[in-house]
């Protein structure tokens, strides 16, 4: 069995190798961050439900900058961005482990540490693709999905024990997480740059793709909602520990490792108009169990199903690639899918930020609750727009 496993490793390329042992090491780092930040955040300050949110500002507006910095960074490939956006997260963790004793300082760290994150959004999407059999795509999306949710599983546990059993420190976690990302820019380093294109489209909406712009948008919202409010929910109205939601991470990783491929096929097999619909439809519930279930049931279930929600919303984000498999079919040229994949985080972020600021005054004024009406409401639009997707079958 050990010979048959060190066979198929060896058949695998080498670029392949390297982008998934740098997409393990990073995964371990971003668990790490997940699973500390809010409750970092929470004894550090003891934010209110507004101030959380203001800090979605600095943490979103990387993203909604993306297309203009890949505009200025046209000459780096895909893979030298990634580069890029290692170094950032290890300056963004070492920042937030020595440097964040205000709420103003902390503003800054987490700007940093957020670029390199948005960074590398468009990219990772890229270099997955290219890495892709013909026909397989979305197969080969789902298994680098299911390495970084091995990743999570890691790093999640890993906080867990070590502030459960091993006296960690936030100032530990943080420069853990700066030495995986370290490891990853290495790895991302040795991989051979491919071919640059001349940047021009990066500042350019295209009608064509107008659809999968507005899939970009309606994701943007859906996302924030999850990380700043779903987590937000577990610490605050729940009143749980750290090593809750390096828990509830660890338990998302495990059941990733094995959704991760089967949505792959599932897109390869149904498409991406299916399996983004089913993703509207059960992104409806989980909105309406956050709102709601501490409301209709008993504390101890009301947790459990709020636990439920947290953990398909979180292996539902995968379903993000049925978006950008989407973009690349209906791409006119190659060298669109980078800078249109580009364009749709800057316009995901463009909405998001504004959903992070509204949803928190709609928390502090009216109550959790009503965030999460918002959600469904999202959820209908993503309903929606999903059906509109109309692809010619292959062959």
């Amino acid at each position: 069995m050990a010979m048959a496993l060190v066979r198929r490793v060896n058949g695998i390329g080498r670029e392949l190798r390297l982008f998934a042992a740098a997409s393990l090491v990073m995964g371990v780092a971003y668990s790490i961050v997940d699973a500390t930040l809010n409750n970092f955040l929470n004894d550090r300050f003891a934010l209110t439900g507004f101030q959380r949110s203001f800090l979605e500002l600095p943490r979103e507006l990387p993203g909604f900058l993306v297309v203009f910095i890949s505009a200025l960074l046209w000459f780096l490939c895909g893979r030298r961005l990634g580069v890029l956006s290692m170094v950032l997260g290890v300056i963004g963790t070492l920042m937030i482990a020595y440097l964040s004793s205000t709420y103003a300082l902390v503003v800054v760290c987490l700007f940093v540490y957020s670029l390199g994150q948005h960074i590398f959004m468009p990219a990772q999407s890229s270099i997955g693709m290219e890495l892709a059999q013909e026909g397989k795509t979305g197969q080969r999306l789902g298994q680098l999905n299911a390495i970084r949710n091995f990743a999570a599983i890691l790093g999640s546990f890993l906080v867990f024990l070590g502030f459960k059993y091993f006296g960690f420190s936030y100032h530990n976690t943080f420069i853990m997480s700066a030495l995986g990302f370290s490891i990853a820019a290495v790895l991302m380093f040795a991989m051979k740059p491919e071919t640059t294109q001349s940047p021009k489209m990066y500042l350019k909406l295209r009608k064509e793709y107008r659809l999968y712009y507005l899939l970009a948008i309606l994701y943007g919202s859906r996302k924030q909602l999850f990380i700043t409010f779903g987590a937000w929910v577990i610490v605050t109205i729940f009143n749980q520990p750290t090593q809750t939601i390096a828990t509830l991470l660890t338990i998302g990783g495990i059941i990733g490792i094995f959704f991760q491929p089967v949505l792959g096929w599932a897109i390869d097999r149904l498409g991406e108009k299916v399996v983004l619909a089913a993703e509207a439809v059960l992104l409806a519930f989980v909105c309406l169990g956050y709102g709601f279930a501490k409301f209709v049931f008993p504390e101890g279930v009301a947790f459990i199903l709020i636990c439920i929600c947290y953990l398909l919303d979180q292996i539902l984000m995968s379903v993000n690639m049925a978006r950008a498999m989407f973009m690349k079919k209906i791409a006119i040229r190659q060298e669109d899918i980078q800078t249109a994949l580009s364009a749709g985080v800057t316009l995901d972020h463009a909405l998001s930020i504004s959903i992070a600021l509204i949803g928190g005054i709609i928390w502090s004024t009216f109550g959790f609750q009503y965030v999460f009406l918002m959600g469904v409401f999202i959820a209908s639009l993503n309903f929606v727009a999903a059906l509109q997707i109309h692809l010619p079958k292959p062959g």
